[in-house]
């Protein structure tokens, strides 16, 4: 793919550093010459100084042949400016904008763009950590799903994965064992010590937690 990002910052270069590494052709944007240091000597894409917004350098690093742009700099309006000018401008097929104020995350999210909420992102961990051990609902943005880990006690060990699954409130998707990952089929059986991971409507939580004992 190609993919242009704003911003050379911590997530900014992490992530064209990842993208790099598995074979994308990465252009990252940046107002500052030395914002390119965190990319070290293993970055091998294109490091170009100016605003994100500037039409005309996108232009001169073909905006128009970027699979997708990402925003991630520190400032909300510079991001959503930028994403704007992608998408509605350039039509980029994907655009996605950082944006730390939640209270515009929902309004520009209506708007069509793809928001990335790293103050909510971090809010729901911390959420989940105190309150439910075993419940992650951070991993999925609207709230209405989440990930459970359930351990395997005597009352389940044995049973096919097909009989744990509840009809639209959980589905086993990887099985724990022994330090290895298992990705499971429904007639594939539970073993005492694995630890079960799966996707769980939000609104049938306590169900579920009720029938595994968690």
């Amino acid at each position: 793919m190609n993919i242009m990002i704003v911003g050379c910052g911590r997530v900014g270069s992490q992530l064209a550093l990842l993208l790099s590494q598995e074979g994308h052709n990465v252009t990252i944007i940046d107002k500052k010459d030395e914002s390119f240091k965190r990319l070290g000597g293993s970055f091998n894409g294109v490091a170009a100084t100016g605003n994100g917004f500037d039409e005309k350098l996108l232009k001169e690093l073909k905006i128009d042949r970027q699979d997708a742009f990402v925003s991630v700099t520190s400032g909300d309006n510079t991001n959503l400016m930028a994403s704007q000018i992608a998408k509605k401008m350039f039509k980029v097929p994907r655009v996605i904008a950082r944006v730390y104020d939640p209270r515009r995350a929902d309004i520009y999210r209506k708007l069509g763009l793809d928001i990335i909420s790293g103050t909510i992102l971090v809010a729901a961990m911390i959420r989940d950590k105190l309150i439910e051990n075993r419940f992650t609902s951070y991993l999925v943005e609207t709230g209405e799903l989440g990930v459970i880990e359930i351990m395997v006690n005597e009352e389940i060990k044995g049973k096919k994965v097909s009989e744990l699954n509840m009809p639209d409130d959980f589905l086993v998707v990887v099985i724990e064992r022994k330090k290895k990952v298992i990705i499971p089929q429904p007639d594939a059986r539970i073993e005492l010590g694995d630890k079960v991971m799966g996707v769980v409507r939000t609104a049938s939580l306590d169900k579920v937690k009720n029938r595994f004992n968690i």
